[in-house]
């Protein structure tokens, strides 16, 4: 292998890893920021390492024990080690000298927690109040995404330096405020899962749909998001909410082998072979639907969006699908959140359901929303509704347009394709 190659295996590796070694050194560290730079000192020493030696059997597990040997090493200069001995010690003493037996198994619970989950805390901490919702959302793409600001900007439609900011000043916070690196309780828990649903579903956008590198999924990421949604279904089995959003991404996630070709290029939707579809996770997704509106939750935004995602799962081939529910449903979801990107989404549902000229009137209508300027999937519908108008020329425009403003590679050959066919049917 040359260096070359070690250092793409590696990257690989980090991109992959990383979410879980910063996990697993915050829950020793109990600061976000420094179990970030101890991954990082680790990533170091491997790219110094691995050209020489080879890329281990188990690059996570040789990370892993690299990054804790410098943590280790770190509490013991600050004698952290002893002081949290001596810590839970007195508190453990005080608690069976006051109440027995029981609260001594009470203590030994709290400091243990049940879910035994470092990822799950990870969200947990980076959706802490102390936080803006903002500064919670890029800090936890950040760590337990792996994304860069680029990666996260694109996702919020700010711009790079505005997340890079937002995550330092958030790392500081948490560090300053002492937060405890555990998942929260009662009616702390309650409050916090708003913020940790969507975080957990921006996760799983950038992995079905990434904003930037040269694959169209990054599948890693929607199994982190889907594990982190089935284990909150399991925690807080009454929140329809939380049915509503696992609904939507086993669903969406059963198109995944649909929507690549056999060289990594997008297949969109209307285009994809259904029989590639995953059943299995259609069933889920379609179980847990069904949870969510039994729980009086058919109205929450993630139900709605899993219901949107239910009829295209419904549909055997695309000719069935019932695009007038689907537009109804999006009329619904826009009144509930309304948003930008939910109207664009609107659009393209009414264009489906109406015809191409009501879906470019309601298209045309986002062109002046500053936060939509460079925002490549409103050229890119516009393009499509132009093209199924005969309007080609301006088609080719439009797709033209998109190309330049995604930052997708793959994305990049289909919309210029899309350019190219536009331009030969003028």
């Amino acid at each position: 292998m040359t260096a070359a190659d070690t250092h793409r295996a590696i990257d690989a590796v980090w991109r992959i890893e990383s979410p879980r070694l910063i996990a697993g050194l915050a829950r020793i560290v109990r600061d976000v920021g420094v179990a970030e730079d101890l991954a990082q000192d680790a990533l170091v020493v491997a790219l110094e390492q691995w050209p020489k030696s080879g890329v281990p059997d188990n690059p996570g597990a040789w990370l892993m024990a690299t990054a804790k040997h410098r943590a280790i090493d770190l509490l013991r200069r600050r004698q952290m080690l002893d002081r949290k001995h001596e810590e839970v010690g007195r508190e453990l003493e005080t608690r069976q000298n006051e109440t027995g037996a029981a609260a001594l198994d009470a203590a030994v619970n709290a400091l243990d927690d049940d879910i035994g989950d470092d990822l799950l805390r990870l969200v947990f901490v980076s959706c802490h109040p102390v936080l803006s919702t903002e500064a919670r959302v890029a800090l936890t793409l950040r760590l337990l995404g792996g994304l860069t600001a680029a990666e996260i900007a694109r996702a919020y439609l700010v711009s790079e330096p505005t997340i890079a900011q937002r995550i330092v000043r958030a790392k500081r916070t948490l560090s300053a405020a002492g937060v405890p690196f555990e998942v929260p309780r009662g009616a702390e828990f309650n409050a916090r899962l708003t913020s940790v649903l969507q975080v957990i579903y921006l996760i799983f956008n950038e992995g079905y749909s990434a904003t930037a590198g040269e694959d169209w999924l990054r599948p890693a990421l929607c199994e982190d998001a889907l594990r982190l949604g089935r284990v909150l279904a399991g925690l807080v089995p009454a929140e329809p909410e939380v049915h509503g959003l696992v609904a939507l991404m086993e669903i969406q996630a059963s198109r995944s082998a649909a929507r690549v070709g056999p060289a990594g290029e997008p297949i969109l939707l209307l285009d994809q072979n259904r029989a590639r579809w995953d059943r299995v996770l259609i069933g889920r997704g379609l179980a847990a639907l069904e949870r969510a509106e039994r729980l009086g939750g058919a109205f929450g935004p993630y139900a709605l969006q899993a219901a949107i995602a239910a009829c295209h799962a419904r549909a055997l081939e695309a000719g069935d699908t019932d695009w007038t529910r689907i537009a109804q449903l999006y009329d619904v979801l826009a009144r509930l959140t309304p948003s930008p990107v939910v109207e664009l989404n609107r659009a393209v549902a009414r264009g489906m359901a109406d015809g191409p000229a009501a879906g470019l009137a309601l298209a045309d209508a986002l062109t002046s929303d500053p936060s939509l300027q460079a925002y490549h999937l409103l050229p890119s519908v516009r393009g499509d509704f132009l093209m199924k108008l005969g309007r080609h020329a301006e088609a080719q425009r439009e797709f033209e347009r998109a190309a330049s403003l995604t930052r997708n590679t793959r994305e990049r050959e289909l919309l210029l394709d899309r350019a190219a066919r536009s331009r030969e049917a003028i």
